[in-house]
């Protein structure tokens, strides 16, 4: 700010600080303020969050609006820690507190007794301090391990000690995770694991706002915005939300993936570490990250993987990432000018989707590579049929039911791979009407030509073995034979 801040409660009664924090409004009324402003200004209230503009963020304007805590509600990879730890930006920039104070107290009304002490000594001579709206964010990941000590608070006997003071003293108090996050937001990820006795602490401050430590007559009304995340599917595995918990809570959200792969691509090409450093310039073709995008959509729908346990956003994202090094890792070795990705990168970067998915029964017999390879095909089959709606490609089937096959090494450089495609006849040309008009980089070209051939595979109009040979389809390769076997014995005869 290009004002000081003031450094006493008497500076700051003589501040234009004063009129705005001097009322005493709770963090739920300033939220509340804040988000009124940024709608009346039709400002992007949730920056970087895609895909929820009709479904999640309205009901999260609604909550706020209503000064409600909440929990949001939905599998791994869906944005909830992200959405969670936006709701900073709803807070005040600048708040005052009382200097020292470890329960960010406010010097107009302190509740701690230290605090009141200070304040009744000292008067307008109080020393304050500013916290800024990203200090007032506490979240915390819920374990088996917590404890109500952790979260709550608990009687510290060295400090009584060294103060000479009684166990039963406020002032021995060490305050855990939630007085500590007074005046703020606390964020409890993952509910379900924290232990039902510590749910239960929870209680009062949810509906009373107060804590009581230690059985002790200690009262402390505290003033939070209290969120929380969970995965409905764990709670049979991990734990459950108990119901008296859930009924304190204001507004429940449920999340959900992208739906869309316009919307999941946004996500992805936001959030993907996809600027690399370097002389080597990368380009991504879009129907690359299409098909990276579909790889997620295949394994949501398909019945060898848990829907239980979801596929995260993050599958598309690692695995662009490790599509583009494999591309990069080939430019390097071949003194390449560009970095441009092919669906062989896509199938290259098998380790980024193993461990994104669990697979039912029948996925474990198939084996997590086979099935990852299985989604790919799929991928490419999907995005392919919308790129060649009417499109014709008898002719480059025809090559290869005449008896044309070739290899497509991932290895390949692009001058191996474009000699090899100008032989079958229409590829290349079909490849430059896919890229549309204009000239192309030969890489780019050979990226469409390599996308028609696997979108072939994928649709089983060609075939393709493992090490990435081309051929006919296997039914015309079984005619062709049984035809050769038929001409054999005509001559034999």
């Amino acid at each position: 700010m290009s004002q000081p801040f003031p450094q006493t409660l008497g500076e700051l009664k003589k501040s234009p600080f004063h009129r705005l924090h001097g009322s005493g409004r709770s963090v739920k009324e300033e939220m509340r303020a804040n988000l009124q402003e940024l709608l009346r200004g039709k400002e992007a209230l949730f920056p970087g969050i895609v895909g929820y503009d009709e479904t999640v963020l309205p009901q999260l304007v609604n909550a706020i609006l209503s000064k409600h805590n909440m929990i949001l509600l939905g599998l791994r990879g869906q944005a909830k820690s992200r959405i969670l730890r936006s709701l900073a930006r709803f807070l005040d920039e600048w708040i005052p507190a009382v200097a020292g104070c470890e329960i960010h107290d406010s010097p107009y009304a302190p509740i701690c007794r230290a605090c009141r002490q200070r304040a009744a000594e000292l008067g307008d001579g109080l020393p304050i301090r500013f916290l800024h709206r990203e200090d007032r964010y506490v979240e915390k990941l819920a374990t088996p391990d917590v404890t109500i000590a952790d979260m709550i608070g608990d009687v510290d006997p060295i400090r009584a000690a060294k103060a000479g003071l009684d166990l039963s003293d406020e002032l021995t108090i060490h305050y855990g995770l939630l007085p500590r996050a007074n005046r703020g937001i606390f964020a409890v990820n993952e509910l379900p694991d924290l232990a039902g006795k510590i749910q239960v602490g929870l209680f009062n401050i949810l509906q009373e706002g107060d804590v009581q430590i230690k059985g002790y007559p200690v009262r402390l009304p505290l003033d939070l915005v209290i969120v929380f995340s969970a995965n409905p599917e764990d709670y049979t595995a991990r734990g459950k939300i108990i119901t008296p918990l859930k009924d304190r809570i204001g507004s429940e959200i449920r999340t959900h993936y992208p739906a869309t792969i316009e919307d999941g691509m946004a996500i992805t090409q936001q959030e993907a570490w996809l600027s690399r450093e370097g002389d080597i310039a990368t380009s991504i073709p879009v129907f690359v990250a299409e098909v990276v995008e579909a790889v997620a959509f295949a394994a949501r729908k398909d019945p060898r993987v848990d829907k239980r346990s979801g596929v995260s956003q993050r599958l598309p994202i690692t695995c662009l990432e490790n599509t583009l090094s494999n591309a990069e890792r080939r430019a390097l070795r071949h003194r390449e000018k560009s970095v441009v990705p092919r669906i062989g990168d896509v199938y290259a970067a098998l380790p980024s989707l193993t461990g994104k998915f669990e697979l039912e029964y029948e996925g474990e017999l198939r084996g997590a590579d086979n099935v990852a390879r299985d989604l790919i095909r799929a991928a490419v089959g999907e995005v392919f049929g919308r790129y060649s709606d009417g499109d014709d490609y008898r002719r480059i089937i025809d090559w290869f039911e005449l008896g044309g096959s070739l290899r497509v090494p991932t290895e390949a450089s692009t001058a191996e791979c474009m000699e090899q495609f100008r032989g079958i006849q229409g590829l290349v040309e079909k490849a430059d009407a896919l890229l549309g008009s204009g000239r192309h980089p030969a890489d780019q070209r050979v990226a469409a030509a390599e996308f028609i051939l696997e979108g072939l595979y994928a649709q089983k109009k060609i075939s393709r073995s493992e090490d990435r040979l081309f051929a006919a389809a296997e039914k015309k390769q079984r005619e062709s034979y049984f035809d050769d076997v038929g001409e054999t014995r005509k001559k034999w005869n």
